[in-house]
């Protein structure tokens, strides 16, 4: 078995599973084996019921004594129910919606089961039991559970992944001096134990083993993308255009002296014969914007064209229709691509690029295709950096030769963290907003003010405000007690904003349907807005003065300090109100940082400080192609390390270090931050 065959031919799979498998993203036995879980679950071998404790996920041996009629409860659920015995006493086993689940039990035969013991009511008892296949013998278990889609389920993804590390040779891809610098396991062992666990110490070795190799070689691209600009041919002398003048007058207000400064150092870069490689990190509402056109503008004035790349399609239309607005009286064709350009309009607007009829492009993942040719590129700017990999970079950079470069975030990065994250670009900071920004109340207050809360908001609502709704779940979820955005729809429109217009606004919808609601919210056709962070990026509606959270403490700081941003945007007071389960030091903590400080950078610092998980921290995402189980927060410790020993390795010139460079580097896949196995 290769690691690059299709996973259709594994036993048990077939045409129809592989199509399931494809939706996640498998498609070989390579991807199968770095479809790692996503969570663990503990269950524990009992001998008897009444020797388990509430919430304990169990394993117990028993027998059939009597299979009962459905009953439906008082919230309108299907209740199956099974009684069993194990010869010391006899318990219920319940399935809620799920009448097909006691069909796997015949009455007076004896199972192994496994299922969760919860309290119902008065009584104590096991909750969607399921018969544990193949050994009988009862024993502790630590059960990997997987992200899944469509028909596929864990019992399947386990049996398919334990067949292929039975049959597939791994091959050690590490320096094995770090192996022994560090006392790591294996690759083999680091695979098996993080799909198929023995106990929590083997699956934390793994866990350590695999972070380090994707911050390993994440950092390995990184120094080597910065060795390569730096020894890299001459890039594109832009001249500093006379119509920049011109257009600085046209803009209608005035520059802060920090938006000054950047644009001085990326025209310095566009000016010189090195190609710019720059981030811009700026605080949310600080103008990073107006600097992006000018310097782009200034590159389409030499004859060359501007791609400009951002991750959602309401983000790029917003850029797009601020360049238009802002360039209107210069002779420049400016253009929009994104998913949901029609098919003819996306193979005129690829035709006029390759042409050289379009000067600036504003698009998002859409650029990235293949057959997105460019006749004269001389300049990238990406928005919301940390939402786009190295990879992604590297394809935008080679649509043109030797090309300019400009990230821009309004993420903060620590500073601690811009070296490793960013270590490959120069950095450029706007640290100081536009004047008679308004700064935004915060106030954190528990679930039971939330009454207070809305009728503040239906308050704003009658003096013509309007009002975003954030929270931290689409559906609902039986094991987490969140506020969804459907359930709080329902709940609010009747009980306080009948009168209003109230919309939702999800990920899981498609772009045009996003677009629409946006679009009616800016236009105030809509007067409150529920959403998911769908709206953290960049959507600018002045007339909006309250942000609500809700379960504020699901939230990082950077992303709870980017949802305050999308209000203060207008001349009206504004209000960040955070609805928080404030149990323990640490949530009280991050709210007290929302509520005392609107310094992103600061804020960015606190959050590095409490070390919270990086999905808290709002980076997660960062090279989101690169990274599968490391966390740049988190595991912050073995991003220096790993930074560390990728310096020595690229470095170090002894004849020992030349051999294992040059076999890592022939190894490193292209798509993926793993070193080939074979």
């Amino acid at each position: 078995m290769n690691l690059y065959d299709d996973v259709r031919y594994l036993k048990g799979v077939g045409p129809k599973m592989s199509a399931e498998l494809h939706k996640c993203g498998v498609f070989t036995i390579l991807d199968l084996l770095l479809y790692f879980p996503r969570d663990y679950e503990y269950i524990k071998s009992n001998k008897y019921f009444k020797e388990t404790t509430v919430n304990e996920n169990v394993i117990l041996k028993c027998t059939v004594e009597k299979i009962l009629q459905d009953s439906i409860t008082r919230t309108r659920k299907k209740m199956s129910t099974v009684i069993f015995n194990d010869s010391k006493s006899t318990f219920k086993g319940i399935w809620f919606n799920q009448p097909y689940a006691k069909r796997n039990f015949v009455l007076g035969n004896s199972y192994m089961i496994y299922g969760k013991i919860q309290k119902l009511g008065r009584e104590i008892v096991l909750i969607n039991p399921k018969i544990v296949k193949g050994n009988v013998h009862c024993k502790d278990k630590i059960i990997a559970k997987y992200p899944l889609k469509g028909k596929l389920t864990n019992s399947f993804m386990s049996r398919i992944i334990s067949q292929v590390l039975n049959c597939v040779e791994i091959t050690e891809n590490m320096p094995l001096y770090i192996i022994n610098k560090f006392k790591f396991c294996s690759l083999k062992e680091a695979l098996i134990n993080i799909h198929i666990p023995m106990d929590y110490n083997k699956l934390n070795e793994a866990k350590r083993r695999l972070k380090f190799q994707e911050l390993f070689t994440y950092s390995l691209k990184i120094l080597m993308l910065r060795h390569y600009i730096n020894k890299s041919k001459l890039g594109i002398s832009f001249s500093i255009s006379p119509e920049l003048k011109l257009l600085k007058e046209k803009i209608p207000f005035s520059l802060t002296n920090a938006q000054s400064r950047v644009i001085r150092e990326i025209l310095i870069d566009e000016k010189s014969n090195k190609p710019m490689n720059r981030l811009l990190q700026g605080d949310v509402g600080c103008g990073k914007t107006i600097v992006a056109i000018i310097s782009i503008f200034n590159v389409a004035m030499n004859g060359y064209q501007v791609a400009m790349m951002v991750p959602t399609e309401i983000l790029a239309r917003q850029h797009y229709n601020e360049m238009c607005n802002i360039l209107r009286d210069f002779d420049l064709s400016i253009e929009l691509l994104v998913g949901s350009t029609s098919n003819k309009n996306k193979k005129l607007i690829k035709e006029r690029l390759k042409n050289g009829e379009i000067d600036i492009i504003v698009g998002t993942h859409s650029l990235l295709e293949y057959d997105v040719e460019f006749k004269k590129l001389g300049f990238v700017v990406t928005d919301e950096q940390h939402r786009f990999g190295v990879n992604q970079r590297c394809v935008l950079l080679n649509k043109g030769n030797n090309i300019d470069v400009l990230v821009m975030t309004a993420t903060p990065i620590p500073r601690t963290l811009t070296l490793y994250l960013y270590g490959d670009l120069d950095v450029s900071v706007i640290d100081e907003l536009p004047p008679g920004r308004k700064k935004v109340e915060t106030y954190y207050l528990s679930k039971f003010e939330k009454n207070r809360v809305y009728k503040f908001a239906l308050e704003q609502i009658k003096q013509g405000r309007q009002i975003y709704i954030v929270c931290p779940l689409i559906e609902e979820n039986e094991n987490m007690v969140l506020t969804s955005v459907d359930k709080l729809y329902n709940e609010l429109k009747d009980k306080y904003f009948s009168d209003s217009n109230v919309a939702v606004l999800h990920g899981k919808m498609n772009g045009k349907e996003k677009e629409d609601i946006m679009l009616k919210f800016k236009n105030h056709d809509i007067d409150v807005l529920i959403s998911t962070t769908v709206i953290e990026v960049g959507i600018n509606v002045p007339n909006a003065s309250v942000m609500i959270i809700e379960n504020a403490e699901r939230f990082g700081l950077a992303q709870l300090h980017q949802l305050r941003g999308r209000v203060g945007r207008g001349k009206y007071k504004s209000y960040c109100i955070l609805i928080a389960d404030i149990k323990s030091d640490i949530t009280k903590r991050r709210m007290e940082t929302m509520k005392k400080s609107s310094d992103g950078f600061f804020i960015a610092e606190e959050d590095l400080k409490i070390r919270g998980s990086g999905e808290l921290f709002g980076l997660k995402q960062h090279g989101e192609d690169e990274l599968i189980l490391a966390d740049v927060v988190e595991d912050f410790e073995l991003l220096k390390y790993a930074n560390e020993e990728a310096k020595k390795l690229l470095l170090n010139d002894e004849q020992e270090y030349v051999k294992i460079k040059e076999d890592i580097l022939k190894k490193i896949d292209k798509s993926s931050t793993y070193i080939c196995f074979n």
